[in-house]
């Protein structure tokens, strides 16, 4: 078993295609802005480090690439390109290097097709292999002359289609990566199985005793079980990218402007289409409600079971599900650009980030072919020196080859960073980039903002002064003519008493809103502006609305912003995990007190401005604290950029998602130590798995050199040591964290205390 994905030589069948249309490259990418544009590819023939460094290099050398990240799990990449008189030809580069592609389609189909070419492999070799040992029996049991070279032809024979159709998976991916002047790791599995075969050969030619069918087949039989175990992990471990996909839908109903209806596939929608959904569809894109009621499952957004109303003007997330009653929605998306594509590019990132272990274990990788190669070679000439024969020599070339697979190398990260990832979907969080993983453990601080953040940003009403049920009904009366936060929540607070009826309803910006009763005019809003009183507060236009009629105050509305569920706990586990919590605000001083209080963090400064809080942030860093900022604002996004890692919620503003390393879709604040838990301890696993890697090539190399390692042997510790490093990956999917005692503090003159 190697790192290399199985089934490479299924890329050769995409050879024909060497261009795209430039209408149809630009149909399947997606604009980021700025003139920025990212393509997403299918490149099939990605299989090792070596690969994806060859890939990137090639594509950041053309005029008009920004970036190139190669996904070795999803064999794709995603490039940023420029836009300009003309798109630069991606597929034709991508060809001449050997790796043919294509647009990478969210709707295609993903039946497991590798491992029914796997399953079949491993069938066939594992037959031959059984028959030849049978024939084998014979031989070792002293059989004459005449007859062992009968059994060891009959042998050559049965093993000819297990070779051939076994041994392709890793035959045509060796020869197209020697034809393109490349090599990879199944270039020494094949010269290993190769020559094993032709010495058997020569031996049965020539009468020997001795022949190596049963070796050759056994050894690809074991290389193909190792192989289909080590798909079949990877694909347990993806099977939160792969969940996501099936929800999305592959059409929909829709209804043309001449009132026809007609089915269309999910990539042809196109923004302002309208769509009939029945009960039991998912939504197909993003959308709004247009006509009709109904319940729909959302858990794959906001993770609860319950059902969520709908009515008209209500957005629509693509993979939800409808569940009661057909509606007619308009879609305000395409496909590519959902809420589930995003989803599956954020899991998909994760996977694929370049961390530094990544790096380092890329690097690594891209040395194995010489040097495996060159001591192979050296083995060969040290025992033919020292022994003179030809025959041991060779075996002992071919355990090299074979034994020194750095395929433990190759895994140890790419799949530690596929399970955590996995982890954190589970729990709502969505990771931009696998190297934020590593960053967020490295974290000795957080940093929260509070409106949004340490609380939901709907505010909610307290307290109403004993205000009668009459009052309540005025004020949220003239509430429903707004949808100011403090309205809504009246509106909330009302439910389904009457609404008292007003005319000539205007709404004052920053003040409130006015309406005629009869010959009264009645304000719902500010102090100083309901009853003209000058001598109105500015800090209390956020947290109380007053009533008034012709100027005189009925009563007075009290707010309160509700804390985000488990934000105390949260807080709590933050600081037991090491993290010193802190909060850093634009709101009001008192307000900030208050929160701060109710979460117990000591820390916290209230009225600050953009500038001020990116000044915050850069302090901490320069002291030598890496900080973990979290926020939701427009005046958050550049203290989530200049943070060393930064966390936003899905309800943040676009510009804050899109400064944010982390996205957790819930309103619960526990993703924030749930995520830093799964990264601390990501990071543990992979260090772990780079000693496993380390210490296998450290005693396997030189047994193998020195003769006491069969070529059958050696395939069986190649592949037990890539299953072990897939194993030691999978424990990140059980057990509980432990806390630690250890609090790393805010440097002294670091204070965020308030000033006097």
């Amino acid at each position: 078993m190697s790192c290399c994905a199985p089934g490479t030589e299924s890329a050769l069948e995409l050879n024909g295609i060497s261009a795209l249309p430039e209408d149809e490259l630009r149909a399947g990418s997606r604009e980021l802005g700025d003139g920025i544009w990212q393509t997403d590819l299918s490149v099939p023939a990605v299989h090792c480090g070596a690969c994806i460094t060859t890939i990137e290099k090639e594509l950041k050398k053309m005029d008009g690439v920004v970036d190139a990240r190669v996904n070795l799990s999803t064999k794709r990449v995603a490039i940023k390109w420029q836009d300009g008189a003309s798109i630069p030809r991606f597929v034709p580069a991508l060809a001449s290097l050997g790796y043919p592609a294509h647009l990478f389609d969210i709707t295609a189909d993903e039946s497991d097709k590798e491992m029914v070419r796997l399953l079949k492999a491993l069938a066939i070799s594992g037959f031959a292999a059984a028959n030849i040992m049978l024939l084998s029996v014979s031989v070792w049991s002293g059989a004459e002359s005449a007859t062992r070279d009968l059994f060891h032809w009959v042998s050559a024979l049965i093993a000819i289609p297990a070779l051939i159709w076994s041994g392709r998976i890793f035959f045509s991916s060796a020869w197209n990566a020697l034809r393109h002047g490349r090599t990879n790791m199944d270039v020494p599995i094949s010269i290993g199985i190769t020559l094993a075969y032709a010495m058997s050969i020569y031996e049965t030619m020539h009468h020997g005793e001795h022949a190596y069918f049963d070796a050759a087949v056994s050894l690809l039989f074991f290389l193909l079980i190792g192989r289909t175990l080590d798909h079949l992990m990877r694909e347990k471990a993806r099977v939160a990218v792969k969940g996501l996909a099936r929800l999305a839908a592959r059409g929909a109903l829709v209804e043309q402007p001449d009132g026809s209806r007609s089915w269309m596939p999910v990539g042809d929608i196109t923004p302002g289409m309208r769509i009939l959904l029945a009960a039991g569809e998912r939504v197909p894109v993003d959308g709004k409600v247009e006509i009709g009621s109904s319940e729909l499952d959302c858990a794959l957004v906001t993770g609860e079971s319950a059902p969520q109303t709908v009515t008209p003007g209500h957005d629509l997330r693509a993979g939800t599900l409808n569940l009661v009653a057909p509606i007619t929605m308009v879609a305000t998306a395409r496909a590519d650009q959902s809420f589930l594509a995003e989803m599956i590019r954020l899991m998909e990132a994760a996977e694929g980030g370049k961390a530094r272990y990544r790096r380092i274990a890329d690097r690594a990788s891209q040395l194995y072919a010489p040097v495996v190669h060159l001591t192979a070679f050296l083995a060969f000439l040290g025992w033919m020196f020292a022994s003179g024969d030809w025959h041991r020599s060779i075996t002992i070339a071919i355990a090299v080859l074979i034994i020194t697979c750095p395929c433990a190398l190759g895994l140890a990260v790419p799949i530690v960073q596929v399970v955590a990832a996995r982890r954190l979907f589970e729990k709502g969080i969505m990771v931009k980039d696998g190297s934020a993983m590593e960053r967020l453990a490295e974290a000795g601080a957080v940093v929260f903002d509070k409106t949004g953040t340490l609380t939901l940003g709907m505010p909610r009403l307290v307290s109403a002064n004993g205000a009668a049920l009459e009052h309540l009904s005025s004020a949220a009366g003239l509430a429903a003519n707004s949808r100011h936060p403090l309205s809504l929540a009246l509106l909330e607070e009302a439910g389904n008493h009457g609404l008292k009826s007003f005319t000539d309803v205007t709404e004052a910006p920053g003040f409130g809103i006015e309406g005629i009763s009869g010959k009264s005019v009645w304000r719902l809003g500010r102090r100083d502006w309901a009853t003209k009183d000058k001598n109105g507060t500015l800090e209390s236009r956020g947290t109380e609305a007053v009533l008034s009629c012709d100027g005189k105050e009925l009563t007075t509305f009290h707010f309160a912003d509700q804390l985000r569920p488990d934000a105390k706990s949260a807080v709590a586990e933050l600081a037991q995990l090491g993290l010193n919590p802190a909060i850093l605000s634009g709101d009001t001083p008192s307000a900030v007190e208050q929160t701060a209080r109710q979460l117990g963090i000591a820390n916290w400064i209230g009225a600050m401005l953009p500038a001020e809080k990116l000044r915050k942030i850069k302090d901490l860093s320069e002291s030598g604290t890496k900080a973990l900022m979290v926020g939701d604002g427009l005046n958050d996004a550049p203290a989530l950029r200049a943070a060393h890692v930064s966390m936003a919620p899905a309800t943040a503003a676009d510009i804050g998602r899109n400064a944010a390393d982390f996205v957790f879709l819930r309103d619960s604040l526990s993703a924030v130590p749930f995520a830093f838990d799964i990264s601390r301890r990501a990071g543990k696993l992979i260090r772990e798995n780079f000693v496993i890697a380390v210490v296998y090539n450290f005693l396997a190399v030189p047994l193998a050199v020195m003769g006491y390692v069969t070529p059958l042997v050696a395939a069986l510790a190649m592949s037990g040591s890539s299953i072990l490093v897939v194993a030691n990956a999978m424990r990140l999917m059980r057990g509980e964290r432990k806390t630690v005692s250890k609090t790393t503090r805010i440097p002294v003159g670091m204070s965020m205390e308030p000033a006097e």
